[in-house]
């Protein structure tokens, strides 16, 4: 059974730090890309990363790109989002996706329907 669980989340200050994990069982992780999502209150669920399997190819949305970097652990089955100088226009839930189609991130990386399985998300909060 495929599984993807998110871990990490909370409450922090703006400015201040957080490391999501991206914990996953039931497939061979060290094939397949990793994305990581967000979903901010009332909007649309939006691409934020993307890691290759290897890990030698990385994406991030222009939102974030500076402050927040992707990495995986593939002996650990696990990737992980380092976030950094947080925004209150951070706070969302985050979620980790996985595709088995295909070993490195696509052009179209940051498109919801290029992953098909998920996981269901923690949530990140900074006061506004």
């Amino acid at each position: 059974q495929v599984q993807l669980v998110e871990s990490g989340g909370g409450l922090v200050q703006p400015g201040g730090s957080l490391r999501l994990s991206c914990t996953t069982s039931g497939f061979g992780f060290k094939y397949y890309p990793i994305g990581w999502f967000r979903q901010a209150p009332g909007k649309e669920r939006e691409g934020v990363s993307c890691i290759s399997n290897s890990g030698d190819t990385t994406y991030y949305a222009d939102s974030v790109k500076g402050r927040f970097t992707i990495s995986r652990d593939n002996a650990k089955n696990t990737a992980y989002l380092q976030m950094n100088s947080l925004k209150p226009e951070d706070t969302a839930v985050y979620y980790c996706a996985t595709d088995f189609r295909r070993a490195r991130c696509r052009d179209i990386w940051y498109a919801e329907n290029d992953y098909t399985y998920w996981g269901q998300g923690t949530q990140v909060t900074l006061p506004s």
